[in-house]
Parts: structure tokens; sequence; C-alpha cells
């Protein structure tokens, strides 16, 4: 049985997808940004239950 050498690749490489930005993270996962909604206020609820150190970024 011949084995095909690009059926054996596992990983591809990919590019530099992940380009941080403080601002997106914020808006996105931030603590203002989980208390304007209902779904937000109900995770930092949750946090708090568990003690958590920090309830959002």
């Amino acid at each position: 049985m011949l084995l095909q050498p690009h059926l054996q690749l596992r990983y591809i490489q990919r590019g530099s997808e992940y380009q941080p930005s403080q601002r997106k993270r914020k808006k996105k996962h931030g603590f203002l940004a989980r208390k304007k909604t209902e779904e937000g206020r109900k995770v930092l609820v949750r946090r708090l239950i568990k003690r958590r150190k920090y309830l959002s970024h």
C-alpha cells in the first residue's frame, strides 16, 4: 500500500488570523457590555455566585 504524503498532513499551517485588539475585547466581553444586556447580567450574577475573582474583562 502506497501512502500519499498529502493525506498524512494533520494540521494546516495558517496565517496570522488573531490580531488582538483591546477595544474589541472590551466591547464584546467587558463589564459594561455584560451590564447592558439581560443575558450579560445573568452571566455576571452566575460568576458572582461562584465567587469569581474577575467577573469579566
